[in-house]
């Protein structure tokens, strides 16, 4: 039986940086995969559904082109094309991962991993072989699943989720997207560039229902332009496939009505792995369908650690592998800074693209929060006209001793800007440390100060 320091199941974007971090703290390590490395994220989630929306905002883009001078024509599209694309990218830079894994001197195992004993890890391969290696400290990243309901359940055929969306090369020509989150309004963006009639249904009041109230409607604004029908604030929606076709029924203003449509996909959000990895075998506990944690990522059992969409929520990549440094230092001795899951930006990749860090305006409201709102558009920064990117705006939310309570960006280069007040929150920063910063001109950047300055009420450009 091989012995190791620390053993990480599932090698997703918080599996495998744990693994590293691991290693580079001079544990033994190895990692189980049943699959390719990258996990879901890689292969079927965050970096695919990049490559087909970079596909989308290219369609959009010819549209302006010849205000800018230049003279194209969109002679077709193909769907299939954007696809294999993406998935060629995933398989490449899934090999990114596995030279990781050689570099850092961490061995792989490939099968399904999971606990026999507090210290065992039984791997089952694809052909029915069973090894088992030990282990002095686990780190559980099995990710999540598809979350069910009656009457919204996926069969995989007709009535799909993300994964078997983003595999999708043969595109329908109509489809009824169930959950405005990321993950709907997504692939809505991508579908309706490449012709398909799309209708969004969500039980709440406005797209991505998690963001800032103003962050949606401007995301809506866009998506009327786009002809991308949606039905909000619905009452309750349950879907069948037909065989041929599928039926959505969505109550809407006390009364049930039919939509039709060639396929649909699920997307009401996600619960962890938790089943078939032996945590009952050890007593790990479990809350509201992940994995419970401390503030270090362990478990209730002392050796075993949890990261990741196990662990809960926010379900997001980057939060993911910084969970993954957390338990690796945790193991090794070190004492990391527990993260601040207020402090972890979320980014939804349609056009505009939607970015946020900290409170929304509802949030303060109903907390009794006193803020105040510096908001500027687009339209009014120089370098975003000149490059027509003029969708968007920039939004802080200022305490009053210049605290940012919260930021939320919408626009071309949203996830991209985002970083900044990522990093002015967890620096605990003022305001005065924004304005006796020199932003370069002309930048969209450059509005992220001015926003702030607004919301103290003395902007300079708007």
């Amino acid at each position: 039986m091989k012995n190791f320091d620390v053993v990480v199941i599932g090698s997703g974007p918080g599996g495998y940086v744990a693994a590293i971090r691991a290693s580079q703290l001079g544990k033994k390590t190895a990692i189980v995969e049943f699959d390719k490395m990258g996990g879901v994220c890689l292969n079927r989630g965050c970096i695919p559904t990049k490559a087909v929306l970079k596909s989308a905002h290219s369609v959009h883009e010819i549209a302006d082109f010849k205000e800018l001078g230049i003279d194209v024509e969109l002679k077709g599209l193909d769907g299939g094309k954007a696809v294999k694309r993406a998935k060629g990218i995933s398989d490449k830079i899934s090999k990114g991962v596995e030279y990781l894994m050689k570099k850092n001197k961490i061995e792989v195992f490939k099968g399904k991993g999971s606990l026999k004993s507090k210290t065992q890890i039984e791997i089952k391969s694809e052909k029915g072989h069973t090894d088992t290696i030990e282990a002095k400290k686990i780190i559980l990243a099995t990710g999540a699943k598809y979350r069910t309901f009656p009457g919204l359940e996926h069969d995989g055929k007709r009535l799909i989720g993300a994964w078997e969306a983003i595999k999708m090369e043969e595109l329908p020509k109509s489809i009824g997207i169930i959950g405005a989150g990321a993950i709907g309004v997504e692939f809505a963006y991508f579908w309706n560039a490449f012709g398909v009639d799309v209708h969004i249904f969500e039980l709440q009041k406005h797209l991505l229902p998690i963001e800032d109230e103003d962050s949606s409607k401007e995301v809506e604004k866009a998506y009327k332009k786009y002809g991308i029908k949606m039905s909000l604030g619905v009452e309750k929606v349950s879907a069948k496939n037909n065989g041929k076709d599928i039926t959505i029924t969505a109550v809407e203003k006390g009364k049930n009505v039919d939509y039709k449509f060639d396929m649909g996909l699920i997307a009401v959000g996600m619960t962890g792995n938790i089943e078939n990895i032996g945590l009952e075998k050890v007593g790990v506990k479990t809350d509201r369908g992940f994995v419970a944690v401390d503030k270090n990522y362990q478990t209730n059992v002392e050796g075993i650690y949890a990261i990741g969409d196990l662990a809960g929520p926010p379900l997001l990549a980057h939060a993911a592998s910084h969970e993954g440094v957390i338990a690796a230092e945790h193991i090794a001795g070190e004492h990391p800074h527990p993260l601040d899951k207020m402090n972890v930006p979320g980014c939804t990749y349609c056009q505009p693209q939607v970015a946020s860090v900290g409170y929304t305006e509802r949030a303060l409201k109903e907390q009794g929060i006193k803020y105040s709102v510096g908001k500027l558009p687009f339209q009014a920064n120089g370098k975003a006209v000149a490059s027509n990117e003029t969708v968007g705006f920039v939004k802080t939310l200022m305490g009053e001793d210049g605290e940012m309570l919260g930021a939320h960006i919408v626009g071309t280069q949203a996830t991209e800007l985002i970083h900044e007040y990522a990093l002015f929150r967890t620096m605990e920063g003022i305001d005065e440390e924004i304005f006796a910063t020199v932003h370069p001109h002309p930048t969209l950047g450059e509005w992220l100060a001015e926003s702030v300055m607004a919301a103290k009420g003395r902007a300079l450009n708007f």
